[in-house]
């Protein structure tokens, strides 16, 4: 394992925590549970690395599961850039279903893919070619759009036709709706990504 593997992990999980402090912030949450998620900037990043560390104990043997660990670890920190700006926008302007939220769903996933680009290619597939790749541009583009019309074709169904259930309030459910298409669209995304945009060349 390279010392760049561990300052990663490191950095997803401070960026994480911090975020998730900033989600937290907006729900009713229960005092006690504020004050513990107060260590969470300490707890999660050490979490991270040492879950990077153990699974590279087997990376000689099982190089694959190595690689989806840190997929895992970067699918992780996407989705909490995703929510951390749905929520920016959803309490910035107090909407928080019909088209509107589409609209907030669709950019906070515009940003988290963009995140996700960048760390999948230069740290979980390790591609660190300098020139721009059209093709490999186009092809992560097409992956990119089949997740975002997963997201919103979920996240539309969830919040705006089912609606909210088991007297759950429309705030925390249109958190759930976007945590169903959150999971839907990681196993999408990175069978993508790995298979068809950062595809080895030589394999």
């Amino acid at each position: 394992m390279k010392k760049r593997d561990i300052v990663s992990a490191l950095v997803i999980g401070e960026i994480c925590a911090l975020i998730l402090i900033l989600v937290a912030g907006s729900l009713k949450i229960p005092p006690n549970i504020k004050d513990f998620m107060k260590f969470l900037p300490l707890v999660l990043p050490v979490l991270s690395a040492l879950g990077i560390w153990f699974v590279s104990l087997f990376e000689n043997k099982m190089p694959v599961l190595f690689q989806a660990a840190k997929s895992f670890l970067v699918g992780i920190l996407n989705t909490f850039i995703d929510l951390g700006i749905l929520t920016i926008l959803m309490e910035t302007f107090q909407i928080f279903e019909g088209l509107s939220y589409l609209v907030f769903v669709g950019i906070s996933f515009s940003a988290a893919t963009l995140n996700s680009y960048f760390w999948n290619k230069l740290w979980t597939f390790e591609k660190k070619e300098a020139e721009i790749d059209l093709k490999q541009t186009s092809k992560f583009y097409l992956i990119t759009i089949g997740g975002l019309l997963i997201h919103l074709g979920v996240t539309s169904f969830t919040v705006n036709m089912l609606g909210p259930q088991f007297g759950i309030s429309k705030e925390i459910w249109a958190y759930i709706g976007k945590m169903i298409a959150v999971f839907l669209g990681f196993i999408w995304n990175f069978t993508g990504y790995k298979f068809i945009v950062f595809k080895d060349k030589n394999g």
